[in-house]
């Protein structure tokens, strides 16, 4: 019956209060267990990078190191983007390049003003293939040679940093090289999807709308307004050649070439054209610049001091590092700088 001062229902109700409560806290648990595992190995994307790149800045929740072995531990494929779920934002106006030993498609990166059209867009009017660029013949020539000395494997890849339109990536994919194209300016992007279906290439070509720099994260592009090939992290670098140009910021996830490149691949040449950040990329390489002379590849990157210097970098700093991981071996080739390790130190003066 219980007692007056405790009677019976009162502590019926008080242990049923209890007992809910616990069943409560443990189906809570339940349900966010459920969730961590559907996150953690489900199919919804989590977010790879949970630190910025300014120093000082870094996630309370994810290190850099473990930034890091996270983009290891997850698949390439899972950050390759998807050409058949983007949208497309304008027209398509493309055409094969001239004079190249391996033809391919190019699409247009913008078309010009009425007063000043873009110069291919005036060839196809003259019935003109487009112009050459210089690093497409480049490219091919460098390809060439590595397969003439048998360098390059059934497993080689080709990494294109600052993809643009695809002038390299293309270009290499028209010898039958699988590439890795990155590119962090959502609209040549969309060319490089253009160029991935005029081309033939979807089995070749793998995209990835992500920056590459030093430090996994997100960085801050500048894109320039009107045009699609002087995008920099730099604000200054990007108008150095636009300076009337309007210039919009835009937040970007980035990685670096070692935290998604898996272990064991071949790559064969490294591209690197980024406007200035060069040497950020290149230290975010340091595993792969450090492969013995077979298995390290063959890099060419934009110099341009003027670049260089708006992202507190040099041309000198460049090659001091580059010879600290076994690159003695440079030329400077028009605009770019190429390297090679020791042993094959002779590949630069063929063709040059």
């Amino acid at each position: 019956m219980g007692s007056a001062k405790f009677p019976s229902w009162r502590r019926e109700r008080s242990l049923s209060a209890r007992s809910g409560l616990r069943r409560s806290i443990a189906c809570f648990i339940v349900i966010g267990l459920v969730i961590i595992v559907l996150y953690r190995f489900g199919p919804f994307p989590m977010s790879y990078a949970l630190c910025y790149l300014q120093p000082g800045m870094f996630s309370n929740m994810t290190l850099p190191r473990e930034a890091v072995q996270q983009l290891r531990e997850r698949p390439l494929t899972s950050l390759e983007f998807d050409c058949n779920t983007a949208l497309q934002t304008g027209p398509v106006v493309a055409h094969k390049v001239e004079k190249v030993n391996h033809p391919f498609f190019i699409s247009i990166a913008e078309l010009g003003t009425f007063e000043k059209p873009n110069r291919n867009f005036q060839r196809i009017l003259k019935g003109k293939l487009f112009q050459k660029p210089a690093i497409s013949e480049t490219v091919q020539t460098v390809l060439q040679r590595l397969k003439a000395r048998g360098l390059d494997t059934r497993d080689s890849v080709i990494v294109d940093v600052g993809a643009n339109v695809g002038m390299a990536t293309f270009a290499a994919a028209a010898m039958g090289f699988r590439v890795l194209a990155f590119e962090p300016i959502a609209d040549n992007i969309q060319k490089l999807c253009d160029g991935v279906y005029l081309n033939r290439a979807s089995s070749l070509v793998q995209l990835y709308h992500l920056a590459v720099s030093n430090i996994p994260g997100y960085i801050t592009m500048h894109k320039v307004v009107g045009r699609l090939d002087n995008s920099a992290v730099s604000a200054t670098s990007a108008t150095l050649a636009f300076k009337d140009n309007e210039i919009i910021p835009v937040t970007i996830k980035s990685v670096t070439l070692d935290s998604i490149l898996p272990p064991l691949s071949r790559v064969l040449l490294l591209k690197i054209d980024v406007q200035g950040w060069e040497y950020h990329v290149l230290k975010g390489a340091s595993d792969l610049l450090s492969r013995p002379p077979n298995l390290a590849p063959y890099i060419i990157y934009e110099e341009d001091e003027k670049l260089l210097k708006e992202s507190n970098s040099t041309s000198e700093e460049i090659l001091q590092y580059l010879k600290e991981h076994g690159y003695h071996h440079c030329i400077k080739d028009g605009g770019d700088r190429h390297c090679v390790k020791e042993k094959h130190g002779d590949l630069l003066k063929e063709g040059n």
